[in-house]
């Protein structure tokens, strides 16, 4: 089944226009998530708006408002929104071009896939994806969703193109209030030399399936054991290691010394090795197999 597009129009860029076609490009569909039940019945709950004085009220008895004071409301009805509405020319309208780096990660929100409307798109895309491509810039437009107007950046990305909206700037929280208290340290430069041969050490090419989310695959062996009726297994927090010198730590992750409280005695016998999700459910239905000993008279 093809995507289903999420927005359709125009990219136009001075007197260059070309149909598009724009496609979410991330998805929580795969994201675990829970319903809230009654712990007798298993129902699912409904949520319903309850008034501190009315109590249980009809959703079609409610209106918007906008908390100008603490406790203090202006109400906003359907025409007020209507005076404001942006209308949709459903044109993404190139504005400017900025360098790809210009762009700082923290104003940038969801992602979207943008690829042509049809085999006549095809060319002028492709020229204006590739224009973009070899200048290494970004485009800046604006674009109408869900009556709201986003700031957006548009640049090629194989053989499609890759939007961003962005973050108002409002949205995005200064660094003072976080950063200022942090003393100007200055680093030890030995400290630094082995702290960035120990970074060149661990460098390799980004591939996010190596990074997955263990939580998340936890909580669906979890799920699995349960729906097989088997008493869930948790999966123990790694121990932390014993605090030791910076400069030690720093010399034993190169391999160059080891801290003496990392060291393990000769005879000191290995860690059991822990079993697996399989051994241990195989485990639990062997001991519960077992007939119960007979208490002695």
């Amino acid at each position: 089944m093809a995507p289903r597009a999420s927005w359709k129009g125009y990219i136009k860029l001075s007197l260059v226009s070309c149909p598009v076609k724009m496609y979410p490009a991330t998805s929580t569909s795969e994201r675990i998530t829970f319903n809230q039940l009654h712990k007798d019945t298993h129902n699912r709950i409904n949520m319903k708006p309850v008034d501190p004085e009315l109590g249980l009220v009809e959703r079609s008895d409610l209106v918007k408002g906008y908390e100008y004071e603490d406790k203090q409301y202006v109400i906003i009805d359907d025409s007020d929104l209507d005076a404001v509405r942006i209308e949709s020319s459903h044109t993404m309208n190139i504005e400017a071009f900025v360098d790809e780096d210009e762009v700082d990660v923290i104003y940038q929100d969801a992602p979207y896939y943008l690829a042509p409307d049809g085999a006549m798109a095809e060319e002028t895309f492709a020229v204006l994806r590739e224009a973009m491509r070899r200048s290494g810039k970004l485009a800046i437009a604006r674009l109408v969703l869900s009556s709201r107007e986003r700031v957006i950046t548009i640049g090629a990305r194989e053989k499609g193109m890759f939007v961003t909206t962005l973050r108002n700037p409002s949205e995005v929280r200064g660094t003072a209030e976080y950063f200022g208290n942090i003393p100007d340290v200055k680093a030890d430069e030995e400290m630094l030399d082995l702290a960035e041969k120990l970074i060149e050490q661990k460098v390799k090419p980004f591939n996010p399936k190596d990074y997955e989310d263990r939580y998340e695959v936890a909580l669906m062996a979890m799920i699995r054991e349960k729906l097989k009726g088997h008493k869930p297994i948790i999966a123990a927090a790694p121990e932390r290691g014993n605090v030791i010198n910076l400069m030690d730590a720093l010399k034993a992750s190169l391999g160059t010394a080891k801290p003496a409280a990392a060291s393990k005695s000769k005879t000191e016998a290995p860690a059991a090795k822990k079993p697996s999700l399989k051994e241990a459910v195989a485990a639990s239905k062997a001991a519960a197999a077992k007939p119960a000993a007979k208490k002695k008279a």
